[in-house]
């Protein structure tokens, strides 16, 4: 798709000025900037790009909160092409995964994010999602954790196709508001409670 829009004559500067029309929910943005404020380590994990990620956040003025983002690398070749690539290297083995696609397997990468902090400092997640591809890094949730699934998308009905698989706590959301408030009621929680521990 690239390569095509350049044989169109545009480049990644016109990519860029298109996506700084990408809405982001008001609400999402309030929560996203809420949990950062209260210390939340908050990462992206996604199928989509760098450049496409960073280009949204920065426009919002939300990419400062976010630590980490596990996405498919870009970047701007000599002719002004933006340039994507696989986030699991394809010249390595494959990742093994049958639920996600051979570019990027988010429970594989999930695993990792929990295997690097030591058992004594474990984290508690919360996982936001709605595509079919978060599925898989939902099942590697605990029971101390939670998946916030939105209403009537991909991944909402992969869960409740057969809820047994899914150990992690579950709260859907069908608009920003909810979002918002079930994020921040989470935290609130999670907080709580490791300050009666």
């Amino acid at each position: 798709m690239m390569k095509e829009l350049h044989s169109r004559g545009e480049t990644a500067d016109d990519i860029a000025e298109c996506l700084k029309k990408t809405p982001v929910n008001p609400r999402i943005a309030a929560a996203i900037k809420a949990a950062h404020a209260f210390g939340c380590d908050l990462r992206i994990l996604s199928d989509a790009n760098q450049f496409f990620i960073e280009k949204i956040l920065e426009y919002h003025d939300l990419l400062g909160c976010f630590s980490k983002i596990y996405t498919n690398p870009t970047f701007v070749d000599e002719e002004g092409r933006l340039r994507i690539f696989p986030y699991h290297d394809s010249t390595l083995s494959p990742h093994g995964c049958s639920l996600c696609p051979s570019n990027l397997c988010k429970g594989q990468v999930l695993n990792n994010i929990q295997a690097s902090a030591p058992e004594s400092e474990r984290q508690n997640f919360i996982y936001l999602g709605d595509g079919s591809g978060d599925y898989c890094p939902t099942l590697k949730l605990g029971d101390k954790d939670y998946v916030m699934p939105r209403k009537n998308y991909p991944l909402w009905n992969c869960i409740f196709s057969d809820r047994a698989f899914v150990k992690a706590e579950v709260r859907e959301w069908s608009n920003g508001e909810e979002l918002e408030g079930i994020l921040l009621h989470l935290i609130n929680r999670i907080s709580s409670e490791r300050s009666i521990l």
